[in-house]
């Protein structure tokens, strides 16, 4: 089981996802090119990020498991198009898996009160309060009429990799200094 493990970090440690790049303008410029192919690919996702307060930019998280797993990724908080804050997501889990696979995730932070529980607590991890923005189409990421009234909305693409079903569900965010 230990082989395992390792082999999982192994994978991840060995994909193109800023580990070991941390630097703030690398992180930005992944920011701003994942931004733009969210905004090029599902351009409704322009509406939601104007009426949002905040939005976190993970462009790349790699995930990987053969019986035990893990992912890591590295992005920035941007508040009024401006970086705020650097944050990794990691998280660690055990069952039947095997496969890797990278991914990119947006979370728009709806409310000023769902921004500031984010900013305060150390380790935020994704929960209840987040709804996520999804395909029904295969085309299209389309969220339901009640974005607005959601805290915290997701939008996870790019996928790609031999491991499917990308959640952020378990994923913890951490405030970084890049």
């Amino acid at each position: 089981m230990a082989l395992a493990a390792l082999a999982g970090l192994a994978l991840t440690a060995a994909c193109g996802n800023g580990i070991g790049n941390s630097n703030g303008p690398k992180i930005d410029a992944r920011v701003d090119a994942t931004l733009g192919h969210l905004y090029q690919k599902y351009p409704e996702s322009r509406e939601v990020a104007a009426k949002s307060v905040a939005t976190l930019v993970m462009p790349v998280i790699t995930e990987a498991g053969f019986g035990l797993g893990g992912s890591y990724g590295q992005g920035a908080l941007r508040i009024d198009g401006v970086t705020v804050d650097y944050y990794s997501a990691t998280a660690a889990n055990v069952g039947l898996q095997i496969g890797a696979q990278q991914y990119a995730h947006v979370l728009f932070f709806m409310t000023q009160d769902s921004l500031e529980r984010f900013r305060r607590n150390e380790g935020w991890a994704a929960g209840a309060d987040v709804e996520y923005a999804f395909s029904n189409d295969g085309l299209n990421v389309r969220t339901d009429t009640n974005s607005g009234l959601s805290p915290v909305v997701a939008y996870v693409f790019a996928q790609a990799g031999a491991r499917f079903g990308a959640t952020l569900e378990g994923l913890k965010y951490t405030r970084i200094i890049p």
